[in-house]
């Protein structure tokens, strides 16, 4: 089978196409015959080292945590009514050398969850570590239950900075399903009409206006939760837009230093809660992963430009373009087409 693999730390020149062993699922695996790879952010940090240890925890490793496809074999111990189920894929590669950029891949049983059949393998590929950061960044409130669904955010407000970006796309998509009113930050018109398309109710250009004077307009008591992800640009906005008792939800960083004022974070009663999907608790992963999955049955999570998300594809032989095009940071998703799908 084709699959890509890096053997060193470095720029996209250290991605290689190679053949390898189609693997066998062990105890508790699936085999899943994949057919689209979707890439994040992590990929290519991982791949220069800048998120992982000192040397390479693995001499040859598959990049690319998320994807979608079909189980064609099943391990010991899981159900072999799996095999031919249309699945998508969750965090693969983390502390694992195989990822998704491969023709097939093994992995836990519970990282490969039940895609219906009116879902495009797209969306799957699409959903993974984006979706399940923006749950995350939802449910951390005080007051939340730790899930969304139906009326879990009725009477919230919602701000998502980045609104066209691929976390924030799922989070509008997410809080919308979840009866909340979402209010969303853009950096240009185009981007403006994206955030407008996945469902956003209150669309900023802070580039042309003024964030805190139209988020207060639009809501005087201030925003309940913010997803953010520029938590040092955006310090003083967050500061001056959030409700008391609110959350700052912070999903990105830089090398940067945060600083505030201790005393008006401290009248607001506010938090701040920083998010890496990877090292979420057991218990509130299984339940994004379960409520993603409700939200794609709703058919309330979706992809392409007319839903606020443009897609980006590459074959697998092009990756090191498709990495290149999330460094860069191309407005959409990015997705690489493995192979036909059974």
């Amino acid at each position: 089978m084709k699959a890509c693999v890096y053997r060193r730390y470095g720029g996209p020149e250290v991605l290689e196409i190679v053949e390898r062993p189609r693997p066998v699922p062990g105890p508790g695996e699936v085999l899943v015959k994949v057919a689209v790879s979707g890439v994040n952010p992590t990929d290519w940090k991982m791949r220069r080292g800048a998120t992982a240890p000192r040397a390479l925890p693995y001499p040859e490793i598959v990049p690319a945590q998320d994807g979608a496809g079909v189980v064609v074999e099943v391990g010991e111990g899981v159900d072999p009514a799996r095999s031919g189920e249309r699945v998508w894929l969750w965090e693969c590669a983390w502390r694992r050398a195989g990822g998704t950029a491969q023709e097939f891949v093994t992995l836990p049983a519970d990282h490969a969850v039940f895609l219906p059949a009116p879902a495009s393998f797209d969306l799957g590929a699409a959903l993974g570590i984006p979706a399940l950061t923006a749950h995350r960044c939802l449910t951390v409130s005080a007051d939340s239950s730790g899930r969304l669904g139906p009326g879990a955010l009725s009477g919230c407000t919602v701000l998502v900075a980045g609104g066209a970006g691929a976390v924030g796309h799922a989070a509008i998509e997410l809080a919308r399903w979840s009866g909340a009113v979402v209010v969303t930050t853009v950096s240009s018109e185009e981007k403006a009409a994206l955030a407008r398309a996945a469902g956003a109710d209150v669309v900023i250009n802070y580039r042309t206006e003024d964030v805190v004077a139209r988020t207060r307009e639009f809501v005087p008591e201030g925003v309940g939760c913010i997803v953010e992800v520029d938590s040092v640009t955006n310090a003083g906005i967050d500061q001056d837009v959030l409700a008391a008792n609110g959350i700052v939800a912070v999903y990105a960083s830089d090398e940067r230093d945060l600083s505030m004022p201790v005393r008006p974070v401290m009248t607001l009663n506010a938090r701040y809660q920083f998010v890496l999907v990877y090292t979420v608790p057991p218990a509130a992963k299984s339940a994004a992963v379960e409520d993603v999955a409700a939200a794609v049955a709703d058919e309330a999570l979706r992809v392409g430009e007319e839903t606020g998300l443009p897609l980006h594809r590459f074959p697998l032989a092009r990756i090191r373009e498709a990495q290149s095009a999330v460094e860069e940071g191309v407005t959409g998703k990015v997705l690489v087409d493995v192979s036909e799908p059974s």
